[in-house]
């Protein structure tokens, strides 16, 4: 599949020699280095908290190398702030955009740069020469749209227009498609493939070994915070990849006994329910989850999975239908009342629906029972207790850095924030685990690891229903495949026997071959 190279390897744009950086004793980046040439796609492997982003931060401007070297085309640079990484040509488009919600796409791609004309923004030029640049490198957007009403691959667009329009040579992608659907990722390596064949340098920051071998031409590895190695990706496979990576064979399959599902846990019958527009989303959807298996709900996004989530999680009210857990009727309660019911959930936007992340580590561990003992008596809280149950979760789930209960959980990278919530959820052990997209954004060693607890849950003969994007995961982990097309469930394939082309056909509508 490897990407056609338009590498010319006699440039060097970029050079980072020996860059160390400390925030106090902790060491994030220990003698790190990079070379990064012309017209290349040039991959950081690393596993969650091993040092990548901090790296990236220190090339952007964004931090002050403790020591080392930085050089620009040849020239040794210092940076005292972003702005300085931009005007030599170097910009940073984050895992969690920073983009303007209310404001619109073209307001948020030219801000602070605005073209005036007199003392007035010139918003016709403004918005003629962010159509130009979209045009040029085929990036798909709606000028006019507000933000907050656009798709997340579409505001990812966004963020790489803005850098482009401030004139970056070399742009930096961080983890670009955590939140992306499969189509989206596509896209996203198309327009990977415009920038390097107009000459632009690309560095990706990801621990997703598939798109390192199908879009990049080298690839850094650092482990811990140390560099590791520099390869040719044409030359290493993904299984060689993931050991220089975690240092350990990692086990890409999921094992696990044959499933024996006993009595239903969750019924769920002819669920009705608009989405934010007012337009019908769920038509009629029926499923079931019985004790003991795993059932996998798979389709492209958008065909009314996230609303069922919501619904059955108590986020959203459906307008008709039934859901019952164990008997119990769970339909349109609030979410305290279905928690108490015996479901809980590892959410898809672990920001906003997960985690509150100015509270402590420690506190997000025990959200939904702060009130109870041994954390509370008397309406105080047991603070040794909580920090005991942190530390202990943060051992058993290996959550880096150890010794961080106390601070706040936003201060975590992406993947260690995934563990805080996984590791709560899984130990409020209820009768049913709906996990979305569990492992989005986290990398292989941790993903073996997610996977191994929710096989875990089923053979504790818990029900697990699993909402994933990602078919493989869908498929190695499943024991019953539900496909969702539309707002129904279309079909439905015994976990063993899914194969990919066939699940993909039938997630975009197609009719399950008997």
């Amino acid at each position: 599949m490897g990407r056609v190279s338009h590498m010319d390897e006699n440039k060097v744009v970029i050079c980072m020699k020996n860059i160390v950086k400390k925030f106090g004793d902790f060491t994030a980046n220990d003698h790190i280095n990079l070379t990064v040439h012309k017209g290349e796609v040039h991959a950081i492997l690393g596993e969650n908290g091993a040092g990548k982003s901090t790296m990236m931060n220190v090339l952007c401007g964004l931090y002050k190398p403790t020591s080392g070297q930085i050089f620009v085309n040849g020239r040794e640079v210092q940076f005292s702030s972003p702005k300085d990484a931009i005007d030599i040509g170097i910009g940073m488009v984050h895992q969690h955009f920073m983009l303007i919600q209310p404001f619109t796409v073209t307001e948020n791609i030219v801000l602070g740069m605005e073209p005036v004309r007199g003392i007035k923004v010139d918003r016709d030029s403004a918005r003629k020469k962010v159509m130009e640049l979209s045009e040029r490198y085929d990036m798909k957007i709606d000028p006019d749209a507000r933000i907050e009403d656009i798709s997340v691959g579409m505001q990812q667009r966004v963020e790489i227009l803005k850098v482009l329009y401030r004139g970056a040579d070399t742009v930096i992608l961080d983890e670009p498609t955590a939140s992306l659907t499969p189509q989206e990722i596509e896209g996203l390596m198309k327009i990977i493939e415009n920038l390097t064949e107009d000459g632009k340098s690309i560095i990706l920051i990801t621990h997703k070994l598939k798109e390192i071998t199908a879009s990049s031409d080298n690839c850094t590895i650092i482990r811990q915070g140390k560099y590791i190695d520099t390869v040719k990706v044409a030359e290493v496979n993904e299984n060689e990849l993931a050991a220089m990576m975690v240092g350990r064979d990692v086990n890409f399959k999921v094992e696990k006994k044959e499933a024996d599902p006993g009595e239903v846990v969750l019924d769920v019958r002819n669920i009705h329910a608009r989405d934010y527009r007012n337009v019908e989303i769920l038509k009629g959807l029926s499923l079931n989850v019985r004790e003991g298996e795993i059932v996998g709900l798979a389709g492209v996004d958008g065909n009314g999975q996230t609303e069922l989530v919501e619904i059955l999680t108590g986020l959203r009210k459906a307008e008709s239908g039934e859901a019952t857990l164990l008997g119990k009727d769970v339909f349109n309660k609030s979410p305290k009342e279905i928690f108490e019911s015996g479901i809980s959930s590892i959410p898809a936007d672990r920001q906003k629906h997960g985690l509150v992340l100015e509270f402590s580590v420690e506190d997000n561990m025990i959200l939904q029972h702060f009130d109870e003992p041994p954390y509370a008596s008397k309406k105080f809280l047991n603070r040794k207790a909580i920090r005991e149950h942190a530390s202990k979760l943060m051992d058993q789930y290996d959550i880096r850095p150890r010794g961080s209960e106390g601070n706040p959980a936003g201060t975590l990278s992406g993947g260690n924030q995934q563990k805080v919530i996984i590791s709560r959820e899984v130990t409020n052990d209820k009768e049913l685990l709906i996990a979305v997209n569990p492992t989005r954004g986290l990398d292989v060693g941790a993903i073996e690891f997610v996977h191994k607890y929710l096989v875990e849950q089923r053979n504790k003969n818990r029900a697990v229903l699993l909402v994933s994007f990602e078919l493989d995961e869908i498929m190695s982990l499943s024991d019953r495949i539900e496909v969702i097309f539309d707002g129904r469930i279309t079909g439905s394939v015994s976990g063993k026997k899914a194969d990919e082309k066939e699940l993909g056909f039938m997630m975009a509508g197609g009719k399950k071959h008997e």
